[in-house]
């Protein structure tokens, strides 16, 4: 089943493609997890090593491992700026707000973003907490870069893109213009509504920088969790639950209850404007994917309970439940 609502772009009547392209932010993790297990299951990476041996330029904490980077548990400040439990923000690169409005053509390299994180205070110990990192991908990046001598984008072709036949997904790079048909997405600021379409995603380096469409996550989920990309033990250990996040190597595990049980999911959004949506059936087999896009603040807010509409969906699509 397959629908779209609203309209594509403001004072427009057309409705939103239901096969356009959209910035799917962070929903783009697990596919920058699947590649690093794939080079585990060609030996080529070890899960528990220390990810200094692999990018010993860095200056890393040896106590970090790779599977502390997929689990977000490498206690690694997050460059886009870190929340703390007692209310304050530390700031990173502008990537919220007004501030990111200014600056949201910039470029960045991921290394740049790399030491400015090393550059912060560590969150916790490694391996004695979960907080989610967009580091921590930034850095699983570099090292899918470094073992295969090759680039990410070549290896998310060569591996994933091009065996699924997902012809509409890419990795953003420095582009700032999404390609064929897509949805307008907007920010408020100072009285005036500005469109946000177009926007640098460089600065989410292998955590954030997707473009893709809802057939094309569809694609890669149900492959995914029907066992096509991983070996079963690695997309066991990729599922795996672990700490206050109810994360694994790359994908959440949300349960639903009673008589309803586990779907796994990531979902992810740009700076601004912009939402993914991907959820999976432990056999792939029910899927449910989508695009949102909204009039943005600096509030990041969603419409007026996005959530509970959005929790209601997962339900009547997973449980047969009726949505509220």
């Amino acid at each position: 089943m397959v629908a779209s609502a609203g309209v594509s772009k403001l004072g427009r009547p057309a409705k939103p493609s239901t096969n356009g392209r959209f910035w799917t932010g962070s929903a783009v993790k697990p596919f920058t997890a699947t590649l690093v297990l794939q080079l585990v299951a060609d030996g080529k990476v070890k899960l528990d090593a220390p990810v200094a041996g692999y990018l010993p330029d860095l200056g890393l904490d040896r106590r970090i491992t790779v599977r502390m980077l997929l689990q977000h548990t490498s206690g690694l400040f997050n460059y886009t700026g870190e929340y703390y439990d007692d209310g304050t923000f530390a700031p990173g690169i502008p990537a919220a707000g007004d501030a990111w409005l200014k600056n949201r053509f910039r470029s960045y390299k991921p290394e740049e973003l790399v030491r400015l994180a090393l550059s912060k205070p560590t969150r916790f110990e490694p391996g004695t907490g979960q907080n989610y990192s967009n580091t921590n991908y930034t850095l699983a990046l570099l090292l899918i870069e470094k073992v295969t001598g090759r680039p990410y984008a070549e290896q998310l072709q060569q591996r994933i893109l091009r065996p699924l036949g997902l012809s509409a997904t890419r990795q953003a790079g420095d582009r700032t213009k999404l390609a064929g048909p897509y949805a307008h997405a907007y920010y408020s600021y100072q009285g005036k509504t500005i469109d946000i379409s177009r926007q640098n995603l460089s600065m989410l380096a292998g955590a954030g920088d997707l473009a893709s469409t809802t057939r094309d996550l569809t694609t890669f989920f149900t492959a995914l969790n029907g066992g096509k990309l991983l070996p079963p033990a690695l997309l066991d250990e990729m599922r795996k639950p672990h700490g206050k996040l109810k994360y694994g190597l790359g994908v959440f595990a949300q349960d639903l209850g009673p008589g309803c049980g586990t779907v796994y999911q990531h979902n992810g959004s740009p700076p601004h404007g912009y939402g993914a949506l991907m959820y999976s059936s432990p056999d792939g087999k029910t899927t449910l994917t989508g695009s949102v896009t909204w009039v943005d603040s600096a509030t990041r807010g969603p419409v007026k309970d996005f959530q509970k509409l959005l929790d209601g969906l997962v339900q009547k699509v997973f449980c047969g439940t009726p949505a509220r």
